[in-house]
């Protein structure tokens, strides 16, 4: 797995190796953990306690997750120097990717109920898109939504290493 400039990406390979979490009080005690397992998405910037995916999603390009490294449920169960690093992480995919792909909205959630691991969803939105003004988990509006701008991974990746801070790990 490669995330940038050609470097393995070492917090990948350190998630793949875990199998299996405990989620205790989620109802899936024992059972594996997505986010644990896998990437998440095409892994476009990460550091030691955070990833950003791309989404394969072609009704919503641009459409990324930030992923916590670390299991853990809810924001309260960070420090408040992790909540606010994360936020940091979430604001700056959010900036590049309203840059790259000018949508008339973006939607940020974390909602966890069906992976019950902290991550973020960055979701930009299109008055014309396939749920529009429906959650993209909700009741389809239209089937055929107009096109909207290509980017490539590269260029999030190069935009995303651009916008966090110098000093953060990128693979």
């Amino acid at each position: 797995m490669v995330c940038s400039e050609g470097m393995t990406c070492s917090i990948f390979l350190q998630v793949q190796s875990l199998q299996y979490c405990d989620i205790l009080g989620a109802g899936m005690t024992g059972k594996i953990c997505e986010l644990c397992t896998t990437a998440g998405g095409t892994v476009l910037w990460a550091s030691p306690t955070c990833r950003v995916v791309l989404v394969d999603d072609p009704s919503y390009p641009g459409f990324c997750r930030v992923v916590w490294t670390a299991h853990v449920r809810e924001m309260s169960d960070l420090e408040p120097a992790q909540r606010q690093s994360l936020m940091n992480v979430v604001f700056a995919v959010e900036t590049v990717v309203r840059s790259l792909f000018t949508p008339d909205k973006m939607n940020l959630a974390s909602l966890g109920n069906l992976t019950p691991h902290l991550h973020w969803h960055v979701i930009p939105r299109w008055h014309d898109d396939r749920h529009f003004p429906e959650p993209i988990w909700g009741n389809v509006q239209r089937d055929a939504p107009r096109p909207h701008p290509a980017v490539s991974a590269d260029t999030l990746r190069q935009a995303l290493g651009k916008q966090l801070h110098p000093d953060e790990h990128q693979g």
